[in-house]
């Protein structure tokens, strides 16, 4: 594996995380909620943008494109 591939999902695994503590959910229970409503997508879509900001933003935005998604967490 390329490092540059290694580096997203190292940082998709600590937003799925970051998700997950900060609304008290399994791990897993925040990795289906994100992938049914694509917050995965969009962490994929967008990492060279969105790794440069805060974890703290990158769940923000997580939140924003969930429930433009049909979630109705945060």
């Amino acid at each position: 594996m390329d490092n540059k591939l290694d580096n997203k999902i190292t940082y998709i695994n600590y937003c799925i995380n970051a998700f997950a503590d900060k609304y008290e959910l399994s791990s897993k229970e925040a990795y289906s909620y994100l992938r049914r409503f694509k917050g995965l997508e969009f962490l994929d879509k967008c990492y060279e943008a969105e790794h440069l900001l805060s974890i703290r933003d990158a769940v923000k935005d997580l939140v924003t494109i969930c429930k433009s998604n049909g979630g109705e967490i945060g």
